[in-house]
């Protein structure tokens, strides 16, 4: 039996258990995927979990909030994507060694092109959020050729700057443009914009009603928002989107396409990802 699991907190309303459960039957393999929800506190838990991976008792494990990146000091190795990002979403063993990896960006990527088959001709993004969600979504947008603008509260100027930094190999040695995510600094560069993504946690439940986008600032028209945030399925923001008349995307269809890679990852076995959309549908 192959045993798999997911590190978080909290986790009472995660819908990979369906996910995995749905790949496992889709292609004929009998394995078990589990909560493991550990305060942030709670370190000792932490390295316990790990400990079971290393003693071979879990053959793989997902990262979500809040330990894509605090779960790096535990890590010997870490795949290009993973170690270029700086956040691990999934974790194998291999010559027992555990490896960081990380299948958000490609996760991403596709699911956009999905809902988004024809790119803006000029393809600048705003990307709101600095931490590790944005981190994969920024990767992955520079990796298809965006230009991408971090917009953040003030409070995260410092990770928006360091985020940037980071990426500035994939920028030509230029760093990333930050913006304020207020009113008055994003109101001059809208018109240029063709694809909002929000990767805070803001809107998902249980304050399902809190919204990333400044109040009573106007969507731009002709673009496309997309919501990381899969739960609920229509966040405030998508909403507010669809109000205005703008094209939408839900994060549901990002966590069906990274739970199949990291599946495939564990597995060597790629689950149809109709029949994992199916099974989260059915909740």
């Amino acid at each position: 039996m192959i045993h798999l699991g997911l590190l978080g907190y909290p986790l009472s309303h995660s819908l990979s258990p369906q996910l995995h459960s749905a790949a496992f039957h889709a292609v004929g393999l009998d394995g078990e995927y589990r909560l493991f929800s550990i305060h942030p506190d709670q370190v000792d838990e932490l390295a316990e979990l790990v400990g079971r991976m290393r003693a071979g008792k879990l053959d793989g494990l997902n990262v979500t909030i809040p330990y894509k990146q605090t779960i790096l000091l535990y890590l010997d190795h870490l795949t290009l994507p993973a170690r270029t990002i700086g956040a691990v979403n999934t974790i194998y063993c291999e010559d027992g060694c555990l490896i960081g990896h990380n299948t958000d960006a490609p996760g991403f990527l596709s699911d956009l092109k999905r809902c988004l088959p024809e790119a803006p001709r000029e393809k600048r993004a705003f990307v709101l959020g600095a931490g590790g969600a944005a981190r994969a979504v920024v990767y992955a947008l520079l990796s298809d050729g965006w230009n991408v603008s971090l917009a953040v509260r003030r409070a995260d100027l410092g990770q928006a700057e360091t985020l940037a930094t980071s990426f500035a190999r994939l920028t030509g040695g230029e760093s990333l443009r930050i913006c304020l995510l207020e009113s008055e600094p994003l109101n001059p560069v809208l018109g240029q914009i063709g694809l909002i993504v929000n990767a805070t946690p803001l809107g998902m439940y249980p304050d399902s009603e809190a919204c990333p986008w400044p109040e009573g600032l106007a969507l731009p028209e002709a673009t496309f928002v997309y919501d990381l945030v899969y739960n609920p399925r229509q966040t405030r923001l998508l909403r507010q989107a669809s109000q205005a008349g703008l094209q939408t995307g839900s994060g549901i269809g990002m966590l069906v396409e990274q739970a199949a890679l990291a599946f495939e990852t564990w597995t060597g076995q790629a689950p149809p990802r109709l029949e994992m959309m199916a099974a989260v549908e059915a909740e």
